[in-house]
């Protein structure tokens, strides 16, 4: 049985190898979750086939994952602590009493969420700070992971700062969930110019995310490259309610080079690439609007 001197060492490199694999965007494929990392010989997973997962190199849970099954702001109360189902009903279930030593010893978790089929949002370190067994459920404080305040510092926090930190996670969640979803609704390519690097493809709002209608789902959304996301974010071109793109007429007329050329006016008259379901299709009110706007402050001449 590992000690937790030795489960804390295996823990601090599963922290250094995830900061090595995780996007930008914060997401990791699972299948590199379930390879893991090497220690001392052995191949440490960082994620397992349930919810609960400790590796068996090690004393303790080292990650918790979370499914879409439903709103994921239902699983946050109003204190902004996540709340996490027990393995089953058992309050002594292994499972269980695995997190409930990680509360009681203070140990850091990794939690991760499901954004799609085989896309993981990484968010450490993240703390068991509360049991209640007549729910079934343990709470979890992900607000240290988006501060960088650990409690081991003894670094008060006061409570604003810790609703900002709490809505600023929730508002990445929701980033990565987005950017995932929408990309994958369009393969991977952008929509205007059919580039498939993915490491070039944004996910763009129609209706920006401050708004009311600016809601963070697919039929929202349009993948695109930096260049086009740019481009539609300063209205250089729209996306009308029929799928067409339509280039700004001073942009058509101006005289540059070939980026200009080929990366805008080219696109002028171009239908967008759609989703093959038609219920991740953008939303042709939205499309409407924003193309209103686009004509109120560049009007046709």
């Amino acid at each position: 049985m590992p000690t937790l001197d030795e489960d804390r060492a295996i823990r601090l490199a599963a922290f250094r190898w995830l900061q090595t694999v995780t996007s930008e965007q914060g997401t990791v494929p699972r299948r590199i979750l379930q390879e893991g990392f090497r220690w001392q010989g052995q191949r440490v997973p960082v994620i397992g086939p349930k919810g609960i997962f400790k590796p068996a190199v090690m004393a303790l849970p080292l990650s918790v994952t979370t499914l879409p099954d439903g709103p994921y702001d239902d699983s946050f109360d109003d204190a902004g602590l996540l709340q996490y189902r027990y393995r089953g009903t058992d309050p002594e279930h292994p499972d269980n009493r695995g997190l409930r030593a990680c509360m009681e010893h203070r140990v850091p978790l990794v939690h991760f969420l499901r954004v799609v089929p085989g896309a993981y949002l990484a968010t450490w370190p993240v703390y068991v700070v509360e049991d209640l067994p007549s729910r079934l459920t343990f709470r979890i404080e992900l607000e240290a992971a988006t501060t960088g305040l650990a409690r081991d510092a003894h670094i008060e926090v006061r409570e604003t700062e810790k609703r900002y930190a709490t809505v600023e996670l929730r508002r990445r969640l929701h980033q990565a969930t987005f950017r995932e979803r929408v990309l994958s609704a369009y393969r991977e390519r952008c929509a205007v110019c059919a580039l498939r690097h993915r490491e070039l493809l944004d996910a763009a709002h129609i209706i920006p995310d401050t708004e009311e209608h600016g809601t963070p789902e697919v039929r929202n959304g349009l993948a695109l490259c930096r260049l086009h996301h740019a481009a539609f974010d300063r209205m250089f071109l729209a996306i009308r309610p029929d799928y067409v793109v339509e280039v700004r007429r001073d942009i058509l007329e101006e005289e540059d080079g070939p980026m200009l050329v080929h990366g805008l006016q080219a696109m002028h008259g171009r239908r967008i690439i759609l989703p093959s379901r038609r219920s991740h299709r953008p939303d042709r009110r939205r499309l409407e609007e924003r193309y209103r706007r686009f004509l109120e402050e560049w009007p046709a001449r």
